[in-house]
Formats: structure tokens, sequence, C-alpha cells
């Protein structure tokens, strides 16, 4: 839901109507990850996507029926052709065209074509509904860039499912899931140990002591973790430098190029940088360290390719907890930057850790198409991908999710 904040942020302070579909497990390959949403107001207006197109449509419709119902539902989608449950399964009724135009018995039927099973929530967000004025507030602090987790009930005692939990980096939290403050603060406390990490993910907590410990249900919460975005570093302020930053913003990235050349670092070179800093690139990255402006999602891409610059940067970058760093140079480079680093004092261990040649191998020539194999490899890093193409590969398309976080009894 997070993932389409700015415009629900906007509907809400318009006083719409809208119901919101979220994608809150998967099983086997789908799509999208849980977080996933699709909303869709009284008007009919639909904004996000939570299958990129399979059962988009009715997804769409189940929608439009919890805000005429103002009940929450969860549903959940399998392969094509095969059963669908609850009231999405009404659009079985479609039919398959075949080449001779005439109507095959599976065709329109709801699900996923990639074979994955999707489970899927849908809630209403009705302007007097007591739930909407913590989701207003998510979606505030999500369209700001805060940090912020929106905790929401995708399973468990009935009358339960779909409330939500605001929390806040600082572990403090409104609204509330049930009527003891128990389950509150156990979910409060998971959710802000995946809100640190950067994690969506579901965490399962104990009943007692909770609403529905009546039926000794536990509860199951989808924590969808909202931060402001990762930042990339381009040092160097040189023509590949250019198409990188357009690939760093396309990526989502809050984009630095930092370049100790005044003539050469200029906003107008870079007019799509979020900053253009003019400093030495070691000194830069040991002020930023220092204020606390570089985290586990941090990626620097070091492309001066002269020693002077390079050397004294690595030899600090490569100790720092970041995802990933990269410097751009021949061969040859690369081998005489190895040594030079050596002889600073860097281990093989750090060593390991830098990505030279910088990018992915795509016979690359342009500053676009180089920026693009810097971009790949910074992906695949981050998901656990090989970067060998799909014909070829027998990994998943799809990487499993992450696994649960499950918790002892509410207190």
């Amino acid at each position: 839901m997070l993932d389409i904040a700015e415009e629900l942020h906007r509907w809400c302070g318009e006083g719409r109507a809208f119901a919101v579909a979220t994608v809150v497990a998967v099983e086997g390959s789908a799509p999208r990850r849980p977080g996933a949403a699709l909303a869709v107001d009284a008007g009919g207006t639909a904004v996000g996507s939570v299958s990129g197109g399979c059962v988009e449509a009715a997804v769409y419709e189940l929608c439009r029926a919890a805000l005429e119902s103002g009940e929450s539902v969860r549903e959940r989608f399998g392969p094509a052709g095969e059963h669908v449950g609850g009231p999405a399964g009404e659009y079985e009724e479609y039919e398959e065209y075949e080449e001779d135009g005439e109507a095959g018995e599976d065709a329109f039927a709801v699900g996923l074509t990639c074979g994955g099973v999707m489970d899927v929530l849908v809630v209403p967000v009705l302007p007097d509904a007591p739930g909407r004025a913590v989701l207003a507030q998510a979606l505030a602090a999500a369209a700001a860039g805060e940090p912020v987790a929106l905790a929401r009930v995708v399973a468990g005692p009935e009358g339960l499912l779909g409330r939500a939990l605001l929390v806040r980096a600082d572990g403090g939290y409104a609204g509330t899931l049930a009527d003891s403050g128990g389950l509150d603060r156990t979910v409060a406390a998971e959710a802000a140990a995946l809100l640190a990490a950067g994690r969506t993910g579901t965490v399962t907590a104990g009943a007692q002591g909770a609403a529905g410990a009546r039926c000794g249900e536990p509860v199951t919460c989808l924590v969808e973790s909202c931060l402001p975005p990762p930042r990339m570093i381009v040092f160097g302020a040189v023509d590949f430098a250019a198409a990188l930053v357009r690939a760093g913003k396309f990526l989502g990235y809050h984009v630095t190029v930092c370049d100790a050349r005044p003539v050469f670092a200029t906003a107008e070179r870079f007019p799509g940088a979020d900053e253009v800093t003019v400093d030495w690139p070691h000194r830069y990255l040991d002020a930023q360290w220092a204020a606390g402006a570089l985290d586990a999602r941090t990626v620097l891409c070091v492309l001066t390719h002269d020693a002077k610059f390079d050397v004294p940067l690595l030899e600090r970058a490569l100790e720092l907890p970041v995802a990933y760093v990269g410097a751009m140079g021949s061969r040859r480079t690369h081998e005489d930057r190895l040594g030079r680093l050596r002889e600073a004092g860097v281990g093989e261990r750090a060593l390991g850790r830098l990505r030279s040649p910088i990018g992915l191998d795509l016979g690359a020539r342009t500053p676009e198409e180089t920026a693009l194999s810097i971009a790949a490899e910074i992906v695949a890093l981050r998901h656990g991908g090989t970067g060998v193409p799909l014909t070829d590969a027998r990994t998943p398309i799809h990487r499993a999710p992450r696994p649960e976080v499950t918790v002892g009894p509410v207190a």
C-alpha cells in the first residue's frame, strides 16, 4: 500500500472513499511481492497494480464490492483456470476464444499466468471509517519520505481483518489492532525491527491477552516498511556520470555527484542529480559517514579512474557497511589500483568487496549502455541475481519471499 502513498495521500486529502487491495502473501512464482497494491476510488479511478495484469480486473471488482459492503476481505488467486477462492471465483465464467473463434472454457479465467499463488487483502477506506486516520497518517509520512511502517491484520480472529497500526522508527505507534494493548506493543516492536532493516514482511503474534484470545487464534500482520530513498553517490563528474545519474534516479535512488573539480561538478551538467558537491571524494565520504548519512542500502560508484582520487576514497569505502562499491577502469587500471590499495594496507577481504571493472558484461560502449550495465549489477547484487541470461538460467525468475517473523504469546 505504501508503494502508492503519494496518490493515496492526495485521495485522503480530497476526502475520497476508496478501497485498497494489497498483496499479503505469495507462493511460488508471482509477478509482485507482498506490499504491492491497487486502489480504486468511488468513481472507479484506479492506481497501482497487484499482478501486472493477470488478475487486475478481478481485483478491481473486489475493490468496488468492498466499497459497497464496507467489509474487508482476503482472496486467493492461483494459476489461471484453476479454482479462485472467494467471490473472485465468479470471474471464472468468462470464456477463452480459440483460434477458430470458438470460446474455450478456461479463458479469461482469473488466475496467475506465471503459475504461482497470491493472497490479496482488500480493505475499504471510507471517510467515516475509524481506521482511516491511522492510514492517512501513514500515507502522509510515506509520501513525505519519512521512515514509517504500517502493520495490518491479514489473518486472525473475525473482526480484526484490515485493522492497522502505524509504527515509527523510534518504536512509537498509533492506532490499534485489538482491544488489548499487548498485541499492539508486540507487533509494534517487531514492525520497528523490520523498519530498521528496511524490510516488508509478516509478523505472527500469539493471541494470549489479545482480542481474539477467546477463540485461540494467532494474529498475523503484514508489515510494510517505507524508508527514505537509498543513496547513490557517483564520484567523478565525467560524461558517464550523467547517464548513471539518470539510471540511478530511474531505480529510485537519491543521487549525489561529487568531484573535487568545480569546473566539472556543476548542477548545469547534472540536472537530474539531487545534489552536486564540490569536494575531495574521500573527504566527502568521511563527512557523510560521520553525519550518519550512509547505510546498508547506499551504493558508491567511483568513475574517476584517477589514482589520486580513487585510492584514498576506496581505502575508506571498502571498510564501510554499504551495499555496493564499484570502480570504473580497464583491467590494467584495476590491477594497478589493487596494488596501490594493498600498499595502503587494505586487506584481501575488503578488496573482495570491490566490483571492478564496474558493471556487468553487456558489451556496453556508450555512456548510456555503460550506465545500464552498472545499474544491472547493482540490481543483481541487491536481489541475489546471477546476471546470466534468463534463457540459460535454471534459477527462479521471482525469488522466494523472505521468511516470516514469528513471536511468542502477547503478554
